[in-house]
This record gives C-alpha cells, sequence and structure tokens, in this order.
C-alpha cells in the first residue's frame, strides 16, 4: 500500500462495499425474506463471511499469478528459490485477511447486541485455521500453473481477472450452497460435482465454523480438498519443470 491515500482500508473497503451493494440488490430483486442466505442469519454476514477467504484467494492469486513476469530483474540477475517468487503475494495477502476478518467479528457482534441475530460459539470454530490454510492453498495450486504460463503466453496476465470474476459467480460466495441445492429434484451428486471448485468447499466450511447454523459441509469439502491436492502436485512440478528457463522467458 506504499504511495496509496487509503493505505489498509482498501482490505475493508473492498468486501464492505461488495456485500452491501449485493444486500441492496438481492433485497430489491428477491425481497428481505428471499434472501440466499443461511437459516437465521442475516445475508449481510453470511455474504462478508464468504467475501474474507474469497478476497484471501482473489488478491493472492492475482498478485501471484504476474509475480513471474514481475520479479524478471531480479531472476534475470540472482539465484534464488524461483518457487519463493509465487509463494510471497500468497503470504502478504494474509495481512488484508487478517483486518478483514476483524471487522467481520465486529459485524458478527453488532448483529449479535443489536439485532435479533444470536451468535453461538461452538467446536467448530478450532477448524477455522483449516479452512484459511485451503483458502491459500487453492491460490497457490493455482498460482504455481498460471505464474509458469504468463512467463510463456502473457494472455494470462488478461486472462487472470476474468478468471476470478467466474469463479466467483460460480462459488457460493454471494449466495449459499443450500440455496443452489435444496432446489426440488437436485440429486446429491451435484454436491459433489459442486465441490470439484475448491472455493465452493472453503466458503462453506468458513460459514459452517463460524456460524454455524448448518450441518457440516462435507459433500462439498471432500472433492474441493482432493482437487486442490491434484492442482497443487500438478502446480509444483510443472513450476520445477519451467524454472530453468524463467531468466529466458521472463
Amino acid at each position: 500500500y506504499k504511495q496509496t491515500l487509503l493505505g489498509f482500508a482498501w482490505a475493508i473497503l473492498v468486501p464492505l462495499l461488495t456485500m452491501l451493494v449485493f444486500n441492496v440488490l438481492f433485497s430489491l430483486l428477491l425481497g428481505r425474506g428471499n434472501m440466499p442466505t443461511m437459516a437465521g442469519v442475516p445475508y449481510a454476514i453470511s455474504t462478508y463471511c464468504a467475501l474474507v477467504p474469497w478476497q484471501l484467494f482473489a488478491n493472492a492469486m492475482s498478485q501471484s499469478s504476474n509475480s513471474i513476469v514481475g520479479s524478471r530483474n531480479l531472476i534475470t540477475k540472482v539465484y534464488f528459490p524461483r518457487l519463493i517468487t509465487p509463494m510471497a503475494p500468497v503470504m502478504a495477502a494474509l495481512v488484508d485477511f487478517l483486518i478483514a476478518f476483524g471487522v467481520l467479528v465486529l459485524l458478527i457482534a453488532g448483529y449479535h447486541w443489536f439485532t435479533d441475530y444470536t451468535f453461538v460459539f461452538s467446536w467448530a470454530l478450532v477448524t477455522l485455521p483449516l479452512f484459511m490454510m485451503l483458502a491459500i492453498l487453492t491460490a497457490l495450486s493455482l498460482s504455481l500453473w498460471l505464474s509458469a504460463l504468463n512467463a510463456i503466453y502473457r494472455d494470462v496476465r488478461y486472462a487472470v481477472p476474468f478468471i476470478v470474476q467466474i469463479l466467483m459467480y460460480v462459488s457460493p460466495v454471494l449466495y449459499t450452497t443450500e440455496s443452489i441445492l435444496s432446489k426440488e429434484g437436485v440429486p446429491d451428486w451435484v454436491s459433489v460435482v459442486y465441490g470439484l471448485n475448491p472455493m465452493a468447499g472453503v466458503v462453506e466450511g468458513f460459514r459452517w465454523a463460524l456460524l454455524g447454523h448448518t450441518s457440516p459441509p462435507g459433500l462439498v469439502i471432500i472433492p474441493s480438498v482432493v482437487m486442490v491436492m491434484i492442482a497443487l502436485v500438478g502446480g509444483m512440478f510443472y513450476f520445477r519443470r519451467m524454472e530453468r528457463s524463467f531468466a529466458d522467458l521472463a
């Protein structure tokens, strides 16, 4: 945030304004009683709770995907483990995550004390670091592929914002998985297919761990974890295979 006017406030404004816009939009389109949220949970909390890990993933992947090209002056002059380059933006995104998470805690406390919403502590809170780690691994696994590809094909830098936007709409960020899969006639296997999007498991895991108004999202979490592991291992092999040519290509 060097030479920025608002500094760390951007970590708060982006998810907060996104939540407010969609809160107004869905309330006008669907009405207050039909908002795509968890039962008994205000839409604002449900959505902001999803936006916190989503911003961690989106910021990390966006910055990391361009890390090899952005660090070409260093890569061409000094030898160091190239894997550090895509990992650094992922770790830096944790700062924004912690700031936005603090606002989430304040938001939940505000709704708990000043509205009819009641927050209840549960054992599920101890699983929250696991879902945060899953979000980090998801961002890192995709970043390994994208950063290596971006060193060869500069089209990747233009494709990443589109990929992030599409992933946001197909992930249960602005709505819940339950609001989609609870429709009449939707079979159980659809949950497994939906979970192939790793961020679906991360987002629903955050909601379950923090808000606790649903059962554990096992049918979504399991395929999400499997997909992340496959993408991470594949990304590591591909990145190591291509890193010898980074100095020439970047």
